[in-house]
């Protein structure tokens, strides 16, 4: 016991605060250029999900979502996963409906 306590008093651990990131401002409503974009770019991906579209075209989560409930129905793109935490599109090959 009496070599443990003869060590003197240990230095408070300092966290580190780590480096602040800088947010992502992504696009919240679809103005017409991104709107162009969405609709001649996804007809060329073979693989559409939400992080793709956020990735690619810098739009909200929630806009994603919404463009590709949208894209479906058009017929544009197709599903191919449906799960709870999120869908998996591919492009429809040969034309919609």
């Amino acid at each position: 016991m009496a070599p443990a306590a003869t060590g003197g008093k240990k230095q408070k651990k300092k966290w580190s605060k780590g480096k602040v990131k800088d947010k992502a401002q992504h696009a919240v409503i679809l103005d017409k250029p991104t709107s162009e974009k969405l609709n001649k770019d996804v007809q060329s991906y073979r693989l559409v999900t939400v992080a793709v579209l956020v990735d690619r075209l810098k739009i909200n989560g929630s806009l994603a979502r919404r463009a590709l409930n949208d894209l479906e129905e058009k017929g544009v793109i197709k599903k191919v996963v449906a799960h709870s935490s999120g869908n998996i599109y591919t492009r429809a090959v040969g034309g919609g409906d």
